[in-house]
């Protein structure tokens, strides 16, 4: 069925922009939080820029499902998006997996890591601006009723709590210089990951909209 609603075809193209917005960022810090991951040998660097790599995953999808609808007035797949949503998950829980192990090699041979600027950068910067991401995501999602860009919205809230962890550890590293912080800082990340995981797995948003 065509879109007739103005209001509904509007907000739904600031959803749309919402979601280019977020490609652009989530490329930015993957690239970014990488790249200086392995530089300065930071699990925790690399570990955030991977979930970004992931989240920007699902925002490309999630982009694809909004220009569907702008273009044809139609409902995106739900059976893909489904599908979509579970190799995410499944990407999560191996990253998550990766991490204990990583960390818990580093604090058995007791290695230590490299202070990076970049990454302190990256990290800082990206928790306003996932904050104002996630804040005006719900709104507008709450708007044209779509659980889908809600779901999206917490994972920027998730990505935002990513980058306190990794900016406080960061933080202590420069300022005390220890060894083990960047492990223990990485496992600190487990939980999110798990967490947002085991979410993209049960396809959380996933379900047709109301």
């Amino acid at each position: 069925m065509v879109i007739t609603d103005p209001s509904r075809a509007d907000l739904v193209r600031r959803a749309l922009w919402l979601e280019w917005l977020t490609v652009a960022w989530m490329a930015v810090e993957a690239a970014v939080a990488i790249g200086s991951g392995i530089r300065a040998g930071s699990l925790s660097l690399i570990a955030f820029g991977a979930d970004s790599i992931i989240e920007l995953a699902s925002a490309g999808v999630l982009l694809w499902r909004l220009r569907v609808e702008v273009q044809l007035g139609d409902r995106f797949s739900e059976a893909t998006e489904r599908r979509a949503s579970k190799i995410a998950g499944a990407l999560l829980f191996a990253l998550a997996a990766y991490v204990v192990v990583t960390a818990a090699y580093g604090l058995w041979r007791q290695e230590g890591q490299q202070f990076s600027t970049p990454g302190l950068i990256v990290t800082a910067l990206a928790i306003p601006t996932m904050y104002a991401l996630a804040k005006t995501k719900i709104r507008v999602a709450d708007q044209i009723g779509s659980r889908a860009l809600r779901a999206d919205a917490v994972e920027s809230i998730t990505c935002g709590y990513l980058a306190v962890v990794v900016l406080i550890g960061l933080l202590a590293q420069l300022l005390v210089g220890v060894w083990w912080i960047d492990s223990v800082t990485s496992l600190a990340l487990v939980w999110f990951l798990v967490k947002e995981g085991r979410e993209a797995w049960q396809c959380e948003g996933a379900e047709d909209e109301d």
